[in-house]
């Protein structure tokens, strides 16, 4: 086993240059949400360049630096430069550090992360040109960034939570980055939900593995007789303590393939992935080809050694991987547009790299992840310019050009072809159970939310459900009747009496009117 370089703010020359790498790789992309945010707060008028400038610089610079610490890894032999930045919060038996670590899994993908992100900003420069949410979509931009670093780079399982609901929030907000359209608004808050479900996996596996492993940051690599027998090759990069008990071990890791489940959207969990291509189609590369998809894979490879001691864990996720490509593969052929077939062609490669993973093919899914997104990237970027050259080589040939993958067709039986088809239409079925399972939560929710209504009008003194002195108020002028609605009214007004003789006021009138509080003549 080779050495390691464990430094902290105080170290040497040569440790404090390691140290200052590594933290500038974090702290720069959230120096630019700062930056932007600052100046998008106070109203601060920017030009479009300066925007796009302040991410080329961030990223461009968290390039040089990932590059630099990977370099040292190669010159020096090293399995990791491990560096301790301070105390997060301090329990009895139990310390949460915040903690960076550089090693031969996280540098790669910090990397590459951070050149497809900087790559991204600089074409979607001319993609949102003149947008009204031009620099909003910059800022989320940069705040997706920081939480991909902070989740690659990470000492720890406490750290890479904080990433992971960075990378969560804003992949949520730019979904719906349309928001004037009820579409993105209602797919941004279904990924929103399946990321608040599922992430519950990773903050209670992190609080169960400190609980009986002692300690959640990632340590050296492990002997290489621990390893699983069928992995291509050793992996020598930092993982987290292993629990003694079996039982622990597997419960800890089937609650991060809980976590793994929603972020890269594996079956049952999967609908949100087509869904969230409602967004500005830059961050669907950015995100749902090439990043954070990928982000549940690179989670398994880092706790890897908790599935070497959790067979049942490990079949489990085979079994994830492979129903997720399968079901990938079908649905995705029956897509009407370019976006949702790329959704699906990025979910079969990330099952089938779940799959390598659970194989212990470890070694082959770093090269299938990176070269999986960069190309899936390039494709959905592509993928206007695709249609409109699509179109034009129809009109020269004159007729409509032939569809390939004909010979996946030729497999299925004549008479299950019908079937398959109407599963494809259908999604699965996915929504159809997802509803069914959730609508007695969600009733017993509503349950719980009337009951509090209920007590907090009780508790206020008010009668009927309703708030004292707030009423829906109807004034009608001519042949339009505006309503006000949470207007306060007076005691009179209650009663039925009008508020003046030419205005006449109706309590509750008008509740059925339009959105925009102008019934139509006659109502």
């Amino acid at each position: 086993m080779r050495h390691a370089l464990t430094t902290n703010l105080s170290g040497g020359a040569h440790g404090g240059v390691m140290t200052a790498l590594l933290l500038a790789a974090v702290v720069l992309p959230a120096a630019g949400v700062a930056v932007q945010a600052v100046a998008l707060w106070f109203g601060h008028r920017r030009s479009e360049r300066a925007a796009v400038t302040v991410v080329a610089i961030v990223f461009g610079a968290v390039v040089l630096a990932t590059a630099a610490l990977g370099v040292d890894l190669l010159l020096t032999g090293r399995d990791l430069i491990d560096v301790q930045v301070g105390t997060w919060f301090a329990a009895p038996g139990h310390a949460w550090r915040w903690h960076l670590v550089a090693d031969r899994l996280s540098v790669p993908f910090a990397l590459s992360a951070a050149t497809l992100i900087g790559l991204i900003g600089a074409l979607s420069s001319r993609y949102l040109h003149r947008e009204p949410g031009f620099f909003r979509f910059y800022l989320l931009l940069t705040l997706f960034g920081t939480g991909v670093e902070l989740v690659v780079l990470a000492g720890s399982l406490a750290v890479v939570f904080v990433g992971w609901e960075l990378v969560g929030m804003s992949s949520a907000l730019l979904i719906a980055f349309f928001h004037e359209r009820r579409g993105p608004v209602r797919h941004g808050l279904r990924a929103f939900l399946t990321y608040r479900a599922c992430d519950v996996g990773l903050l209670a596996g992190t609080a169960l593995l400190a609980g009986t492993a002692g300690s959640v940051d990632l340590a050296s690599p492990p002997a290489p007789a621990t390893g699983w027998p069928g992995q291509a090759g050793w992996t020598d990069w930092a993982q987290v303590p292993v629990p003694a008990s079996a039982v622990s071990a597997t419960i800890v890791a089937l609650l991060l393939v809980l976590a793994v489940v929603g972020k890269s959207a594996l079956v049952p969990a999967s609908g949100w992935l087509p869904r969230a291509m409602e967004g500005p189609t830059p961050s669907s590369a950015i995100f749902y080809g090439a990043i954070s998809v990928h982000l549940g894979p690179y989670l398994l490879l880092r706790t890897h050694a908790l599935l070497d001691g959790a067979p049942a864990a490990r079949v489990v996720v085979v079994l994830l991987g492979l129903a997720t490509a399968l079901h990938a593969t079908v649905v995705g052929r029956v897509q009407s547009d370019i976006k949702s077939a790329l959704a699906y062609a990025s979910m079969t490669q990330v099952g089938l790299i779940v799959a390598e993973i659970g194989l212990g093919l470890y070694l082959l899914a770093i090269p299938h992840i990176l070269g999986h997104a960069a190309v899936r990237s390039a494709q959905i970027l592509r993928s206007p310019s695709l249609l409109h050259d699509r179109h034009h080589l129809e009109q020269a040939m004159g007729r409509t050009l032939p569809h390939a993958g004909r010979h996946l067709e030729r497999l299925v039986p004549a008479r299950w072809q019908p079937r398959l088809y109407r599963y494809a239409l259908e999604r699965g079925y996915l929504d159809v159970w997802l509803r069914r399972l959730c609508a007695p939560i969600a009733r017993l929710l509503r349950a719980v939310d009337e009951g509090q209504r209920r007590a907090a009008d009780r508790i206020g003194g008010a009668r009927g459900g309703t708030t004292p002195g707030v009423a829906t108020l109807s004034l009608t002028l001519g042949n339009r009747t505006i309503t006000v609605p949470g207007a306060t009214a007076a005691r009179g007004t209650a009663a039925g009496g009008p508020v003046s003789r030419s205005a006449p006021v109706r309590e509750g009138a008008g509740r059925d009117a339009p959105a925009d509080g102008v019934a139509p003549r006659g109502q």
